[in-house]
């Protein structure tokens, strides 16, 4: 990234601040880089095809947060945050405070004032990990949790407002959630095609959130198991396989309007235009199913693990023939046909974490879907999925979250939760 104290879109930055970190003045920081090749207001559908692979920078601003129908990036880091204020003023300033600094990384700048050149005794803005590095596609998405609105509701004005869409999701049968790595008030996912941009991101907001907010937990992922790209391949999951073939690409405004964005009316009006997100930690048992033969494998995916085509075809998209799967292939139980048609959004990534203390990978897929309404979304189909899919056997959902996630910045003057807030903002 870039160290440069001037905004891409002309000026100088504000003075330096007090020696005390990241104040109030770091909001005039925000300017969006313009023009050249990074254009910085999204319209319609948050998708530029064309700079996929190219390692610049995604729009910042727009209709809809940037990172749901995005071109998918190859890494991942997620962070869920537990809040430590009791005062809303304090906590309404780190969210514009957020936003600024996300202005700047997603364009491929330092944080404020940058990682060197300032006050020696006082702390940089910025980390310094990332610089020199393109912007690597990066998008920063923010969430707030159930327990935002359980705990601090009255506190920071938000009474009445959180959505009836946003449940706390029921314990399914096989679950085995480990409540520490669990649930938080708020979340954010950064995607890149970097590792190092999308730690620096995280790593930088939970700077700048210090005493205010706290990482509850954190799930670090590579290689991309899903695609928003309709003419790319389907990349396969650590198991081998090719799974869900069929996502909504980012160039469907039908079906995301459909089965992703929020409606107006459709809940509180600070919603319209958001989603809602649904992570889940699915840890795979490696070892057993790598000692499995390749036709149970195939049989339990209803795909071939070659071309990752459904049984009785010949190409990974062509339309499955659901009667001709067994009756528990993974396939067959979450299509759109077998849920009356609920379709979800899938941005997932592989993981490896070391290994359990027992000498088994601690390895799997780290699950992210947006939806319009999880209870029209993700929890009727993981009914259906917990209750017959021959997956279960080799696998076990270990974390769950799940965040309401509020439309797009508009523009400068924009922030991270403005319309949440604006009653008393």
């Amino acid at each position: 990234m870039t160290t440069d104290t001037t905004e891409a879109a002309g000026g100088p930055t504000p003075s330096r601040r007090s020696l005390i970190g990241w104040g109030g003045a770091g909001l005039a920081l925000g300017a969006a880089a313009a023009g050249g090749a990074v254009a910085m207001t999204r319209t319609g559908n948050d998708v530029d095809p064309a700079g996929a692979e190219t390692g610049a920078a995604v729009a910042f601003h727009g209709a809809h947060q940037a990172g749901i129908a995005t071109p998918v990036q190859d890494r991942l880091h997620f962070a869920s945050f537990d809040v430590k204020t009791d005062d809303r003023a304090e906590f309404v300033q780190m969210l514009k405070d957020w936003t600024a600094a996300a202005r700047r990384m997603t364009a491929g700048h330092a944080v404020g004032e940058g990682a060197y050149g300032g006050l020696a005794e006082a702390p940089p803005d910025d980390t310094g990990e990332a610089l020199g590095l393109k912007p690597s596609r990066l998008t920063l998405t923010i969430g707030f949790g159930p327990s935002l609105f359980e705990k601090y509701g009255e506190k920071f004005g938000l009474t009445g407002q959180r959505p009836e869409a946003l449940v706390d999701l029921p314990p399914f049968p096989g679950d085995n959630l480990e409540k520490s790595r669990s649930d938080g008030d708020l979340c954010v996912q950064a995607c890149a095609d970097d590792p190092q941009v999308a730690v620096h991101a995280i790593r930088n907001l939970a700077r700048i959130g210090f005493g205010k907010v706290a990482i509850r937990w954190s799930q670090l992922g590579f290689g991309k198991t899903s695609s928003t790209t309709p003419d790319a391949q389907t990349p396969r999951n650590l198991m081998g396989f090719k799974d869900g073939t069929r996502n909504i690409a980012g160039t469907e405004p039908d079906r995301l309007k459909k089965f992703v964005w929020v409606g107006e009316g459709e809940g509180p009006a600070w919603m319209t235009g958001g989603s809602y997100l649904v992570a889940r930690r699915i840890r795979m048992n490696i070892e057993t199913w790598d000692r499995t033969s390749l036709q149970e494998q195939e049989d339990v995916f209803g795909r071939d693990k070659g071309e990752g085509a459904p049984v009785g075809k010949a190409k990974e998209r062509d339309e499955p023939f659901l009667k001709a799967m067994k009756p528990d292939a993974h396939v067959r139980l979450a299509h759109p046909d077998s849920n009356d048609g609920i379709t979800l959004l899938r941005r997932g990534y592989s993981f490896t974490d070391g290994t359990d203390g027992l000498g088994r990978l601690e390895a799997g897929l780290f699950f992210l879907a947006y939806q319009r309404d999880v209870r029209k979304g993700f929890i009727p189909v993981q009914r259906s999925l917990a209750r017959s899919d021959a997956l279960n056997e080799y696998i076990q959902h270990v974390s769950s979250a799940v965040f309401a996630v509020p439309p797009g910045v508009r523009d400068k003057d924009d922030w991270w939760g403005r319309a949440l807030f604006s009653k008393e903002a």
